[in-house]
């Protein structure tokens, strides 16, 4: 299983959202997305990762993101862990793991990887970050790729401290 790389496309793919509703990623495909795939709902470090992209949402929907996280959990957990943490954004239900290893995403021992992707309006990946334990380096990282200028915006909007400090 390769990983894929910054410039490579997606391949389109189709899951459940916590509400049932299928996810068609075609259908996003004049938007920004952030991807990001984590090992399970309720876990220490996925929800810490989960809360830091709750706690940047609003940059995200400002920018025209879309941010949908994947793992192989059930609807019905994905629910719960969404309603729990008060999630605004969609969490995807990857039971077979078909996305995730579409996306060469690395296990870590008994847990699915933790990876995050920017996928640009057409499709393609121009950032991606891997990491198992530091959580907020994802998202800071992930924030820090939209400063880029075909992304237009300005570091002022990104309120990274308030992320940082958690």
């Amino acid at each position: 299983m390769t990983t894929l790389s910054i410039g490579d496309h997606i391949e389109d793919f189709t899951l459940r959202d916590q509400y049932g509703k299928l996810f068609k990623s075609k259908d996003y495909r004049d938007k920004k997305m952030v991807i990001f795939f984590y090992s399970k709902d309720e876990s220490v470090f996925c929800t810490k990762q989960a809360c830091a992209f709750r706690d940047s949402f609003s940059e995200f929907i400002e920018s025209g993101v879309i941010v949908p996280g994947i793992n192989f959990g059930e609807i019905a957990s994905h629910a719960h862990f969404a309603a729990e943490n008060r999630l605004p954004f969609i969490l995807l239900s990857d039971i077979s793991n078909m996305v995730l290893k579409s996306f060469g995403v690395k296990n870590s021992h008994i847990f699915s990887g933790r990876e995050t992707f920017l996928i640009d309006e057409d499709g393609i990946v121009r950032y991606k970050y891997r990491a198992f334990l530091i959580v907020m380096v994802t998202l800071r990282k992930c924030l820090s790729s939209f400063i880029q200028p075909a992304y237009k915006m300005s570091i002022s909007r990104l309120h990274l401290s308030r992320v940082l400090n958690h």
